[in-house]
């Protein structure tokens, strides 16, 4: 049998499969989708089979044998290699990319260089030196040696192990783990039934009262228990069990055990919950599609608050009753405990967990739950998509909108077409769920595929459960507010909300999409500006820590007092920030409850838990935050919601920033009055006849998207032309601009050749196809134009067609590398960019 494999290089030479022969002695554990060991030159690696096969067209003589097999089952299923050669053709990634982004982090290849003894004839000379002979003795002693423990142990004897290791006296082989193991604890085991316990209590000395208390408790649950439980139950130190297992009264032996997330959380099991009639019609319409295995794509567009989770459960349900398996996909920024616990609940020990708050252990372990069968649903992040399920029948993902399920890292997938594709692969139902669907979906309901059917189904719920009303919104012209002499960062209305919520015992959300204090720090007599030396962006002021902070590569400084240029006196910080705010708060409502939740509060494991129960529990007046506190959210005494400023997003030059701040507005509006409570919202903003924001006031979902698609459409954005993002950084700027230029010249080149031989096989077919049609932008320097200490300039492909614009761009880049490989240039490529900074 032969395998193909692909090796964990991702460079261009070995984006392919290489041959390798199967030995018999593997045949039976070597599958698709398998992690195998491999010797690929000098080296060995990691590698992945991605198909088997009788025979090969490759010199026989040439192939190596596969040399082990780094799991029992294999961590990939035949489909998701199958997804991950589309996601490698789609985003123009290496394949090995997209396949170990589909593996939790411990699974990641680590390749250890282990020392062993070879054969010593011959060098009989050498070994009569005693430092070699105390090395060679160590090796021998522990059978083999990783380099860097052997380094450790002889730090100063580099020379010597290198002598070692060149006369073949010490042996150096190259070994494939993984870069974590499952944990493993040490567990009491009785006898069987309790047998000989009696027996031992009769034999022990009148004064050992602490192991007749083991014997007694083993005698009363003769069940397993991990020794640290049973140390703190009876209160026993460890010697005091393990003599008994000397003894052979009791055995004690390491046991695998799975690290829990939510180990010793209760979660309070929920019944479903009758749904309306606008429930019902959605309900009705989803469980027909998994009941039948159709592969249906519904777009649900539902206002905040109509109930969309409870619809999402009840789908699952229908869906775990066929037997089949559900992954439900949540943004990062709101996978709050209260989504987590919903699910838990309701399903019980049937779900998996998995996002990047989670340690790598915990995380592992949940996948693990999932290869093993123990779980029916995963509720994740963006990479959740790729749960090893082998009979998805439902993918929900929630807050479809959000521009967090576009990685931005190499591969630079979207989660929603690979939840399409997988769906596809699987036959299985896609959910995309949204109070403020994307503009690209929501055009994909209107787009006809066909004459009998479009390729998304539009499924509404515009009214909340028990016909609350949605919150009235008041916009506030901050510009108003200054000419009428108010400096604050609040308003006289919001001001006065604040007080009314305070002496009622009420909640409050603000929201201000700004992290930190000020915005930047400028010297007010020569208008000197600190900005980071390593990216062309200011330097964001934290009070807190009073540092001067870059939020692109973390560099940090300590607040100046003097200016650096003119050494004047009069540094100022402008702009503000949520620290700035709570600060503010404080000053003008003596003896408020603050909570801040941002990037900086909640970088400790289980901080978002700690600051949302503490709401939830009425321990604070105001929820203050960034973006993470605008959705997923449902607290009953929130009445009141403030915006401090609308601007900060749509000041952006992107041609997205419209369209995030009316997510934003609308979606932090719905955090209020989702009960009994009437709710009330303020938006702050300089620019209040803005049409984002007059339709997020009027929660008018509709008409702000026909008026966005308009503007695009008249501009050639997306969802009516694709793009493509290609930047380009190095140290020097003429070889940046030299080199960006060259790629351009050769895109247009290939783009033409492309053109000129579609036109010819279309010449004589009278209903050409002419969908296809590509524009390129640039290049130009980018936004951002330095980060890291390296120049940046970029180039954007719009285009129309599917799939060819990727595939010249691939040739592009591929035709650019083999020219540029000296040059230590840097080339991103970013199809279907969320950001074009």
């Amino acid at each position: 049998m032969y395998a193909k494999v692909i090796v964990d290089v991702p460079a261009k030479q070995t984006n392919r499969a290489f041959d390798y022969e199967v030995p018999a002695s593997l045949t039976k554990w070597v599958e698709v989708g398998s992690r195998v060991g491999v010797p690929f030159g000098p080296r060995v690696l990691q590698g992945f089979v991605v198909e088997l096969h009788a025979d090969t067209q490759v010199d026989v003589k040439r192939i190596k044998p596969i040399m082990n097999v780094l799991d029992l089952v294999p961590p990939l299923t035949e489909e998701l290699v199958m997804l991950g050669r589309w996601v490698s053709r789609m985003y123009l990634c290496h394949e090995v990319t997209a396949l170990q982004a589909m593996l939790p982090a411990a699974l990641k290849a680590k390749y250890e260089r282990m020392i062993g003894v070879g054969e010593e004839s011959g060098e009989q000379a050498l070994l009569e030196m005693s430092d070699l002979q105390e090395i060679v003795r160590f090796v021998k002693s522990k059978g083999s040696v990783s380099m860097d423990a052997l380094m450790e142990r002889f730090a100063s004897e580099g020379a010597l192990i290198k002598q070692l290791l060149s006369t073949g006296i010490l042996t150096e082989e190259q070994k494939v783990k993984d870069r974590m193991n499952t944990k493993k604890a040490l567990t009491v085991f009785p006898p069987a039934g309790g047998l000989g316990l009696e027996e031992a209590l009769l034999e022990l000395p009148a004064r050992a009262n602490k192991q007749k208390d083991v014997l007694r408790y083993l005698m009363e649950h003769p069940h397993a228990i991990r020794l640290t439980a049973l140390m703190e139950t009876i209160e026993v130190g460890a010697s005091t069990v393990k003599s008994l297992a000397d003894r052979g009264w009791i055995e004690l032996r390491e046991v695998e055990v799975m690290r829990d997330p939510y180990a010793g959380r209760a979660f309070a099991r929920t019944k479903p919950l009758p749904l309306t009639e606008e429930q019902t019609g959605v309900f009705t319409e989803i469980r027909d599609a998994v009941a039948d295995q159709r592969n249906e794509v519904f777009l649900l567009h539902g206002v905040t608050g109509s109930g969309k989770t409870e619809v999402y459960l009840q789908s699952i349900q229908q869906c775990l009753d066929m037997g089949k398996e559900a992954i439900v996909l949540v943004p990062e920024i709101s996978l709050t405990p209260q989504m987590v616990e919903r699910f838990k609940g309701r399903f019980g020990d049937l779900v998996a967990v998995l996002h990047s708050r989670l340690s790598n252990g915990e995380r592992y372990d949940e996948w693990r739950k999932i290869t093993r069968k123990q779980v029916k649903v995963v509720i994740g992040a963006r990479s959740a998509i790729f749960a090893p399920f082998t009979q998805i029948g439902l993918i929900i993902i929630d807050e479809e909108h959000e521009s967090s399920y576009k990685q931005e890292e190499s591969p630079k997938y979207h989660t929603r077409d690979v939840a399409v594709q997988r769906a596809k692969q699987q036959n299985a139902v896609v959910v995309l769920g949204s109070a403020t669907p994307s503009l690209e979906s929501i055009e994909l309901t209107r787009r006809r595929r066909d004459r009998e059917k479009p390729p998304f189904r539009l499924l509404t719920m515009r009214e909340r459960v028990a016909s609350r009303p949605m919150p009235p919104v008041a916009i506030v012209d901050m510009r108003e507010e200054l000419k009428n002499g108010n400096r604050s960062m609040f308003s006289r209305s919001l001001y006065k909300a604040i007080e009314d919520r305070l002496q009622k015992k009420e909640q409050i959300v603000l929201l201000l999409n700004r992290r930190g204090y000020a915005t930047f720090v400028m010297c007010r007599t020569c208008g000197f500006v600190s900005t980071c030396p390593h990216c062309d962006i200011s330097l964001t002021y934290h009070q807190s820590s009073r540092m001067l902070r870059c939020h692109y590569c973390g560099y940090a400084e300590r607040e100046v007092t003097q200016c650096p240029s003119c050494q004047s006196e009069h540094i100022r910080h402008f702009g503000t920030g949520t620290q700035r705010v709570e600060e503010e708060l404080s000053k003008i409502f003596p003896g408020i409850r603050v909570i801040r939740m941002d990037v900086d509060t909640t970088t400790e494991k289980g901080s978002h838990e700690k600051w949302l129960t503490m709401f939830r529990e009425k321990q604070a007046d105001v929820l203050l935050g960034t973006q993470m506190v605008a959705k997923g959210l449902d607290f009953p005494d929130v009445t009141l919601v403030g915006v401090i400023a609308a601007d900060t997003v749509l000041n952006i030059p992107d041609f997205r920033s419209a369209e995030r701040t009316f997510q934003l507005l609308t979606q932090v509006a719905g955090r209020a009055g989702r009960h009994e409570k009437q709710g009330e919202v303020f938006v702050q903003t300089y620019t209040p006849e803005h049409y984002s924001v007059q339709y997020a006031s009027q929660h008018d979902y509709i008409a702000f998207a026909n008026h966005e698609l308009d503007i695009r459409a008249n501009l050639g954005y997306p969802p009516y032309q694709r793009l493509i993002l290609v930047t380009f950084s190095h140290e020097s700027v003429p070889l940046l601009v030299r080199s960006a230029e060259a790629f351009v010249t050769r895109l247009k080149e290939i783009a033409l050749e492309y053109s000129t031989k579609q036109m010819d096989l279309f010449a004589n077919v009278v209903s050409m196809d002419s969908s296809f049609h590509m524009d390129v932008l640039g290049p130009v320097a980018s936004p951002i134009s330095r980060i890291k200490d390296r120049y940046r300039f970029q180039c954007v492909v719009k285009y129309r067609g599917e799939d060819q614009a990727a595939d010249i761009v691939g040739r592009t880049v591929a035709w650019f590398e083999e020219r540029s490989a000296k040059e230590k240039l840097q080339i991103s490529v970013d199809v279907d960019p969320q950001y074009l900074m």
